[in-house]
């Protein structure tokens, strides 16, 4: 029978679904292999297959199941991952800081060290003319400078200053993904805190050590200090350029003000400087200064620091030109208080306040003076330098000029450089002559002298015969100067010189009566002092008053109660016949309107040097040009360019003051009489005649009337200091002799 099997038959299980597909769930019988199956067998394929469409859905579901465990798991396990790896790099963190922390001091030793002490040094009406010391500033409280400096340095630097804990997180991972994104270094992450750490303690190289240092000591200092207390001394000691430090020392280098008078622009322009002091500051590149100045200011607005219009206020107004590298004659002023210091006050250890004698008018107006006569004459004349020195009849600087530019040369000549006076010295030589009896009026032969192997001749080779002194000293003739330092003798003008302010060592010969011996123009500017205050030294100063930030005084000069170095009447002698030089003489250059003057030109050997001494009744003021290489001028003399240079100078520092007398000059004068000396005498030397045939004996340092004795004994006068700027406030003691000269 067609429908039955057979025994013989044998029957294969099925391995595939229909279609020939495979079936993922695994092996399954067939119909025909069911027990009491009933199953007919078909006529094409031997048996039923199951629906295809029903095993592939089932297929999908599970593989979807299956391919959901699979995301989760790679979740689970990336976060497993991170958590782990975060542990272990906590450890391996921990244990950096444990490993660097423990090679520093322990803790309780950590102190903040101390700010290098800053000398501010002030002029006479209490004007700063320098700050001096490693900073160049003094330290200023956040109170006491202007508030837009701390606001911009917090927009600009640490914008959260306030709020981190030293490090700021979000700060530093934002400034490392500003940094990868634009593949270079952009933002530092480092805080206001961090960066004060690593300039009081640490070293500028970078390694992970040091990092790691930084943040433990910021971490120190915000337990240890308020936030305002961080800041200001932060302020008060970050580098600004141009070897400024802290915001008091940036603000005098740039603006040539105090912090405390910084305004809105001004502060985005110091706060823009941290980034790159040297190459953003305004000295060297303006432009870039004022550019980041504009992205400061943003950022202010941003952190609601500033409004719109404050913005377009600082934004109109114009860049900043900061002056040349400490330019100014000042600054030899200053070098020459911080020269002194030490002397007077030891080891600088704090912080110090220096009242000087110092007239910032006077200063800018001798300034202006050279600058402008070498401005106008020196490449025709070929002369690069000058300098100036003005005092008053204490021996105060008033005015100090120790060359051209100080930008360009800080070596000064006013007060360092030792060169020939030529004829300026005569004075000494003429007033020596007078303390032992020698009048203006005494006559003396105007021709060939021969010293020894030396043969003087007058500048311009001529002879006049019989002159007086007062004609000879009148037209600097140096045969006459010759013949009376041979009759007072070298050594007694030499000890002259040292008595009224000369202290450089001089030769002890013939030709120091034409100034062959070097000294400074300082000191020959003070050694005249005496002839206009009417005899008293004059020692030079420029300290009044050296004294702490709190007050407490440590020197204070002692220079009104000075000797007696010049007889009144010698002084009287001497004032006349130097009014006669300038009135008739070489100096005529240096005549003054309204103003009676006194003074003595020089000039050195090939036209090295040439100079100008003279005074009025309130200064007497140095005047020196020439080259600091020696080269000779175009035959520039005493009575030409420092003459004339000593008049503009000397009229606009007496300008609106009421004009007045020169000691000695005005009244009852000393009688002139005939010297009883004849005019031979000096034949009796030139042959080798001894001192002892002189017709008097030099008077002695010991002979000199009340020498040494305070101002207030008998024939004092002293004058007080020049009635220029500031004044000490003193008053002139009327003596016998001021009521006898009128002086």
């Amino acid at each position: 029978m067609a429908g039955k099997r057979t025994s013989s038959q044998r029957i294969e299980p099925s391995f595939e679904g229909g279609r020939g597909e495979r079936d993922d769930g695994g092996l399954r019988a067939d119909a025909r292999d069911r027990v009491g199956g009933g199953g007919r067998k078909s006529s094409g394929s031997g048996g039923s297959k199951p629906p295809a469409r029903k095993t592939k859905s089932k297929s999908r579901s599970r593989g979807s199941r299956g391919g959901g465990r699979g995301f989760t798991g790679l979740i689970r396990s990336l976060v497993y991952w991170c958590v782990v790896l975060g542990i272990w790099g906590a450890i391996g963190a921990g244990g950096l800081v444990l490993y660097y922390g423990a090679r520093m001091p322990s803790a309780t030793s950590w102190a903040i060290p101390d700010r290098p002490p800053n000398v501010k040094i002030l002029a006479v009406n209490g004007e700063i003319i320098a700050n001096r010391g490693a900073t160049g500033g003094e330290a200023l409280s956040l109170e006491n400078m202007s508030p837009y400096i701390p606001q911009a340095v917090i927009a600009i630097e640490d914008r959260r200053f306030y709020s981190h804990f030293g490090v700021d997180p979000l700060g530093l991972a934002r400034a490392m993904l500003t940094n990868i994104t634009t593949g270079r270094m952009v933002q530092g992450g480092s805080t206001l805190t961090q960066q004060l750490a690593k300039n009081l303690f640490l070293s500028p190289e970078r390694t992970l050590e040091r990092k790691v240092q930084e943040v433990l000591l910021s971490i120190w200092l915000e337990q240890k200090y308020t936030k305002d207390q961080i800041l200001a001394m932060y302020l008060n000691r970050v580098f600004f350029g141009s070897n400024a430090y802290g915001v008091e020392a940036a603000s005098r280098r740039y603006f040539n003000k105090s912090a405390r008078d910084v305004n809105l622009g001004e502060a985005a322009l110091l706060a823009g400087l941290l980034k790159a002091p040297s190459r953003l500051s305004p000295a060297r590149d303006p432009k870039a200064a004022e550019e980041r100045a504009q992205v400061v200011l943003g950022t202010m607005r941003e952190e609601g620091f500033i409004t719109d219009a404050e913005i377009k206020t600082a934004m109109s107004q114009p860049p900043t030109k900061a002056k040349s590298f400490w330019s100014g004659a000042q600054y030899y002023v200053a070098d020459m208080v911080m020269d002194q210091l030490p002397g007077m006050v030891g080891e600088i250890k704090q912080d110090l306040i220096v009242d000087t004698t110092l007239d910032l008018d006077l200063e800018k107006k001798a300034e202006q003076t050279l600058a402008s006569s070498l401005d106008e004459s020196g490449q025709k004349l070929n002369v690069s330098q000058a300098a100036l020195v003005s005092i008053d009849g204490t021996g105060a600087i008033r005015a100090l000029v120790g060359g051209r530019d100080y930008a360009d040369s800080q070596f000064d000549r006013a007060v360092k450089a030792r060169r020939q006076p030529g004829s300026a010295f005569k004075p000494f030589v003429y007033a020596a002559a007078m303390e032992i009896g020698r009048t203006p009026m005494s006559i003396r032969n105007d021709g060939p002298v021969r010293i020894g192997n030396w043969t003087p001749e007058n500048y311009d080779q001529k002879y006049r015969g019989e002159v007086s002194l007062a004609t000879a000293l009148a037209n600097s003739l140096n045969t006459i100067a010759a013949q009376l330092v041979m009759e007072v003798g070298p050594q007694n003008v030499i000890k002259l010189a040292h008595r009224l302010g000369i202290e450089s060592e001089m030769q002890s010969n013939a030709s120091i009566a034409l100034g062959t011996s070097e000294v400074s123009l300082v000191e020959l500017t003070s050694a005249y002092a005496p002839f206009m205050n009417g005899g008293f030294k004059a020692t030079p100063h420029v300290i009044k008053r050296i004294s702490t930030a709190d007050g407490k005084v440590l020197y204070e000069n002692t220079y009104d109660s000075p000797p007696r170095v010049l007889d009144p009447a010698v002084v009287s002698e001497m004032n006349q016949m130097m009014v006669g030089v300038i009135d008739h003489g070489t100096g005529k250059s240096a005549k003054l309107k309204d103003w009676q003057a006194a003074g003595k030109s020089g000039t050195t050997q090939s036209f090295r040097d040439a100079l100008f001494v003279g005074f009025t009744s309130n200064l007497t003021t140095g005047i020196w040009f020439g080259n600091d290489d020696g080269k000779s001028m175009k035959k520039v003399t005493g009575g030409g360019l420092p003459a004339k240079a000593w008049h503009d100078y000397m009229t606009a520092a007496h300008e609106g003051l009421s004009p007045a007398p020169i000691f000695g000059t005005t009244g009852i004068q000393p009688s002139f009489g005939g010297d009883q000396a004849s005019p031979e005498s000096i034949e009796n030397v030139i042959s080798g005649g001894s001192v002892d045939e002189f017709p008097q004996a030099p008077v002695t340092d010991g002979q000199i009337a009340n020498q040494g004795q305070p101002a207030d004994t008998a024939n004092s006068g002293l004058l007080p200091p020049a009635d220029v700027g500031e004044t000490t406030g003193a008053t002139r003691r009327t003596t016998l002799f001021d009521i006898l000269t009128g002086g």
